[in-house]
């Protein structure tokens, strides 16, 4: 495995935005960059031995730098929390709201925002970024090191660690838009999709889970055996029918770093396993055509993609019955997720 590092321009300050390839022996590869953390490229073998890019991307930083999420790691905390605002040994913290009255995804100046710096590792690239006290309105100077590695098995490694000077609140994703067909597909309805799963957290108008666990047996939502995304994405359920989509935190069985969800397509036969430690995943079928042009002047069509999003539930500050989300002073915070491709 070798990785190289190129230019891929400069944002607004001045400062340079670096892509690195991660390449194995027979051509397939992962484009990082250091601006946000971001996934831009996988190209993995189809089942004809030809490479296919199957993460959704754009050509230039200046696309980048307006989006929210494409492909980045989100935080402090991704997903929802709910009113913008928490309230951590006995004071309140008030937080960028930038998804109706609530905080996703640490609001509209995250971690997907940010320049990492980066260090080219034998096995790896490191990147690292320091959240100031107060950053996003968070409190604790806190430091998040993410570690991407490709396998020459074609496995995307990605481990996070993180330390904080105060008490506060942490849990990151990767949100990279997936098509198993290729960037450039039509569709990711026909995408057949396993979850370990038997609930997801039931959520209110704003997505904010109500404290039950709904479960997912006669749903639209039971994954446990495969099924197609689209077969039932616009069946009539409560917590479904509103959004017209699936953007719901799946309950994971099982503890400890293990397989959580498989995705297939069936054109390309190119199959993709996700291994956590995480005890939720959110998974999340892009409905709208996506605002810029991507990668190849492809225009990303609604259901052309979906997230699979390794994280704690949505709003876990306020649920104290839901795995924490509290990294205390001086502990240090570590977690795993990868995505194993392969064929079927």
């Amino acid at each position: 495995m070798t990785i190289a590092r190129a230019d891929f321009g400069k944002l607004e300050d001045g400062n340079d935005v670096y892509i690195y390839s991660l390449k194995a022996t027979d051509g397939s590869s992962v484009d990082i960059l250091n601006y946000g953390c971001r996934v831009r490229s996988i190209f993995v073998p189809d089942r004809e031995g030809n490479l296919r890019d199957v993460c959704l991307g754009f050509e230039s930083i200046d696309d980048y730098a307006p989006d929210g999420s494409m492909g980045a790691v989100c935080g402090r905390v991704a997903n929802r929390i709910a009113g913008a605002s928490f309230e951590l040994n006995g004071k309140e913290y008030r937080l960028n709201a930038n998804n109706g009255p609530n905080c996703l995804h640490g609001g509209s100046e995250g971690f997907a925002r940010k320049l990492y710096s980066s260090h080219i590792e034998d096995d790896g690239l490191r990147l690292i970024y320091t959240s100031e006290d107060g950053d996003g309105g968070f409190p604790g100077k806190l430091v998040i090191t993410v570690v991407y590695r490709w396998s020459e098995d074609h496995e995307l490694s990605i481990e996070y660690t993180a330390i904080s000077d105060e008490d506060t609140i942490f849990s990151p994703t990767n949100h990279t838009y997936f098509n198993l067909s290729g960037h450039s597909s039509e569709t990711v309805l026909d995408h057949i999709l396993t979850i370990d799963s038997d609930a997801i957290t039931e959520a209110d108008e704003f997505q904010i889970p109500t404290g039950v666990m709904k479960p997912v047996e006669g749903t639209p939502f039971d994954f446990r055996t495969p099924k197609a995304i689209g077969q039932d994405i616009k069946a009539s359920d409560p917590q479904l029918t509103p959004l017209g989509t699936y953007d719901h935190n799946f309950v994971l069985n099982g503890s400890g770093f293990r397989k959580v969800s498989t995705l297939y397509s069936p054109e390309s036969g190119i199959k993709m396993e996700c291994l956590t430690d995480q005890p939720g995943l959110q998974i999340y079928v892009a409905q709208n055509a996506l605002k810029h042009t991507g990668k190849g002047g492809i225009c990303y069509a609604p259901f052309t993609s979906v997230c699979l999003e390794t994280q704690h539930y949505p709003d876990s500050i306020h649920h104290p019955e839901f795995p924490s989300v509290i990294l205390r002073s001086g502990a240090v915070y570590r977690s795993h997720t990868a995505y194993k491709f392969g064929l079927s």
